[in-house]
């Protein structure tokens, strides 16, 4: 639904009574810092290299042609360093200063959350501010990731050689954090789901552990497919950032 005022009130109150709320966020969150398109039909994928996405993040992919992926790596990485977070970021932010919010588990690889100043945040995809050599396991962090990967072709190991890949979750990897994702989820009274069509597996199924309610606040469909829509109690169809500006009339948070 569109909101309206009521819509806004019946969300402030939930908001106000939840002792345990948790988030689950999509790409929808960081649409507003600017965040560039790298999966739509306009996306850099198609437009630059002719690919589908799903490859580029392929790890049989990634195994065979390394060189390529961080063709795409270095694009997103100086585009990632001029963007902030959005004001949906620094409300989560306020919102888990002040006590209630108790986890953000994210779908997103930008590190937004941690930039706006969130603590407690669950990436299950991976996130672009580490890396890990594959041959050797040696992490490296921000900087020196950053700096490997605008100076060589193929970033290597300085302890055995071996390349070095970003702490992004490639298909035909594992996600990470998924049973804590899943207790903090079921543990909330509240769940934010924002940003996010609930269309990619398995994070779409984590809404269905809360056992309280669910507020899905998103600009386009969301999938019924892994989540009823029976289940959830507020469903709010618009940008991210104005709603949160609206309810923050209704909450009075101190947005840094």
């Amino acid at each position: 639904m569109k909101y309206n005022h009521e819509t806004i009130l019946k969300c402030a109150s939930m908001v106000k009574e939840a002792e345990s709320i948790a988030v689950l966020s999509g790409a929808g969150v960081s649409t507003s810092s600017g965040i560039p398109d790298f999966r739509g039909p306009n996306g850099i994928y198609r437009r630059k290299y002719d690919i589908e996405p799903e490859r580029i993040f392929d790890i049989d992919f990634f195994s065979r042609d390394p060189a390529f992926f961080f063709k795409f790596h270095r694009e997103f990485l100086k585009a990632l360093k001029e963007v902030s977070p959005s004001y949906t970021h620094r409300f989560l932010t306020a919102l888990e200063r002040e006590g209630s919010l108790k986890g953000i588990v994210t779908q997103n690889i930008d590190a937004l959350h941690h930039k706006a100043g969130s603590k407690n945040v669950l990436e299950i995809h991976g996130g672009v501010w580490k890396s890990t050599c594959l041959s050797c396991g040696k992490s490296y962090d921000y900087e020196t990731s950053w700096k490997k990967t605008m100076e060589e072709e193929i970033p290597h190991c300085e302890k055995c050689g071996g390349v070095i890949k970003p702490d992004i979750v490639f298909f035909g990897e594992d996600v990470k954090h998924l049973e804590e994702s899943r207790s903090i989820i079921s543990q909330a009274d509240l769940l934010l789901v924002l940003g996010s069509s609930l269309t990619v597996v398995p994070a779409a199924l984590l809404p269905s552990c809360c056992n309280g309610k669910i507020v899905v606040v998103n600009k386009g469909d969301v999938s019924g497919a892994y989540l009823s829509p029976n289940r959830i109690d507020l469903r709010i169809d618009g940008d991210l950032d104005e709603f949160f500006g609206d309810l923050n009339e209704e909450l009075n948070l101190t947005i840094q």
